[in-house]
């Protein structure tokens, strides 16, 4: 250790020290060859050193020293019981429990490797952040996550997968542009917000027709079959798999045409749930919900979809260039896409989507039967079959009373729970990463606040 720290005071470089368990292992092991720290202080000499440097030097082995202390005491249980007898598994680090629709929570198992590899990856000298996308050290991970992004998905051979920048805002524009020529009639089904905004970007590449609207009812429900006005012919049908403001999902998929392409937006339920690839031309998303940190959107597209861009499409937008790059026709987010390899990495480890799926079901029921047997205390406006297991929002008496809830969870250390400032109320989104822990301390609030409310 005070290798590597004299090294750094004679370059005059800032010194960040590795992970707390790795400064205690260096201290134990110093401490066994009897080494005392005016020994260790003074080993920082040599020619060129000053003495503001020593002092820099007899701070830093302070600090070592205060580190190791830290990490070899002996540490309160990380996982605590709160009054009502329920584990809340906060940490000591002061985690706590992040119900935001996206940005979202991620595992806390994936966040903690990231934060070893952050500094030095894999003892390449560099941090994740500072590789050359082009070098072999980003190519090795952005390969082995789309590897295991196919494998979580079964993706079939002649789909690509693309890393992309612009979010699924962006594929909003690009879907269009790739698929369509400008006198084409496209499908939208629009059952939220974000399936809204799609349709009126497409206005301006194609000729969208709103197959259905749910609207009028205020995004509470999805059509059945027999509602759905499909256009003969249309290039392609567009949904959005699972809205995030209004908490629909699509439990079954629209059927189409043999010559319809079927595309979904999946940005607020990828990878919560196996998904036949097969039945879609396009299924894409942003990956700042269920996958990794904002930056990136990933884009599934069958093979012979690609090339067919309209002559206008923006070089960035055309995703033949992308394919036919790997993802790295210009310098992609890195890092982002580093963090989504450590979350499909953990993902296969839990026992693929089918684990996840039941999990995610599990976690939502806990919540939606806290909502159903309030007698009317909670209220969710979704209709129960379509009902989201990723974003549950729901309502109480007065905006005052919801307000209320929220200071008092958020003083109990779960966050990020106000509604949509489109549709207002609650919503707690609990996406993969989400532990079982946090939606049962959510519940036990509930039902204190109604106990309290209803005395």
């Amino acid at each position: 250790m005070e290798g590597v720290l004299a090294m750094r005071i004679e370059q005059g470089g800032a010194v960040m020290a590795p992970p707390h368990q790795v400064v205690a292992q260096r201290i134990q092991q110093l401490a066994s060859s009897s080494r005392s720290r005016t020994q260790l202080v003074s080993g920082f000499v040599g020619k060129g050193v000053t003495n503001l440097q020593r002092k820099k030097a007899a701070h830093l082995v302070r600090r070592a020293e205060s580190l190791s202390a830290r990490c070899t005491a002996t540490a309160p249980p990380s996982v605590q019981k709160s009054q009502d007898g329920l584990s809340n598994e906060i940490a000591t680090d002061g985690r706590v429990f992040n119900f935001a629709a996206g940005p979202a929570t991620l595992p806390a198992k994936v966040v903690k490797e990231a934060q070893a590899d952050l500094f030095n990856w894999k003892g390449s000298g560099m941090s994740i952040m500072e590789v050359s996308h082009r070098g072999k050290e980003f190519l090795s991970i952005i390969q082995k996550a789309e590897a295991d992004f196919r494998e979580l998905l079964k993706i079939p051979e002649n789909y690509e997968v693309l890393f992309l920048q612009g979010g699924a805002t962006t594929q909003f524009s690009a879907i269009p542009l790739n698929l369509c020529k400008p006198d084409d009639v496209v499908d939208f089904i629009v059952s939220g917000s974000w399936s809204d905004k799609a349709y009126k970007e497409a206005q301006k590449y194609c000729k969208p027709n709103l197959a259905w609207s749910g609207k009028s009812e205020k995004y509470t429900r999805l059509p059945t079959e027999s509602e759905i006005k499909l256009t003969p012919g249309a290039k392609y049908v567009h949904i959005c798999a699972n809205e995030t403001i209004h908490g629909v999902e699509f439990k079954e998929y629209p059927k189409v045409g043999e010559d319809t392409i079927l595309v979904a937006d999946v940005s607020s339920n990828f990878c919560s749930k196996p998904i036949d690839v097969s039945k879609f031309g396009i299924i894409y998303g942003g990956v700042q919900k269920n996958i990794g940190p904002a930056g990136v959107a990933i884009v599934i597209i069958r093979k012979d979809l690609l090339g067919n861009a309209q002559p206008q499409t923006p070089v960035m937008l055309d995703y033949k260039i992308h394919a036919d790059n790997n993802s790295l026709y210009n310098t992609p987010p890195c890092f982002t896409i580093y963090v989504c390899g450590l979350v499909f990495a953990d993902l296969l480890a839990q026992g693929g989507l089918e684990a996840v799926e039941k999990n995610n079901i599990e976690k939502a029921g806990i919540l939606y039967d806290a909502i159903d047997s309030s007698n009317g205390f909670f209220k969710c406006p979704v209709e129960k079959s379509v009902r989201s297991c990723m974003n549950v929002p729901f309502t109480m008496a007065t905006p005052d009373l919801e307000a209320a809830f929220i200071k008092e969870a958020a003083a109990n250390g779960m966050v990020q729970l106000k509604g949509h400032r489109s549709v207002g109320g609650v919503r707690a989104s609990i996406y993969n990463a989400m532990p079982k822990a946090g939606v049962e301390k959510l519940v036990s609030l509930m039902k204190s606040f109604q106990a309290k409310q209803s005395s």
